[in-house]
């Protein structure tokens, strides 16, 4: 391996273990790793506004809401990799 692979690999890490040490024993109860989404939503609450109209279908569950948002997430990576792997391999034949 090269060096550069080497620094590289080390700085992924660091980037991976460091938030753990910091935020030790720390969680949502403590504000840590709270959303935007949780935030607005308090903020909005607060003001008194009604929504104009319901959700035509909510998810019975969290989870299932995370598997379609993750749904969602695998089907916009493999056409940005679709996209990324066609121009390169354009490249490649011309």
């Amino acid at each position: 391996m090269e060096k550069r692979h080497i620094i590289m690999l080390i700085i992924v890490a660091l980037i991976c273990i460091i938030p753990f040490l910091i935020y030790s024993g720390l969680g949502e109860e403590q504000g840590y790793f709270g959303g935007a989404d949780d935030k607005a939503s308090q903020v909005i609450e607060e003001t008194g506004y009604k929504p104009w109209f319901e959700p035509i279908w909510e998810p019975p569950s969290g989870e299932i809401e995370s598997l379609i948002f993750a749904v969602q997430a695998a089907i916009g990576a493999l056409i940005i990799g679709y996209v990324f792997g066609y121009y390169k391999g354009r490249q490649k034949t011309s």
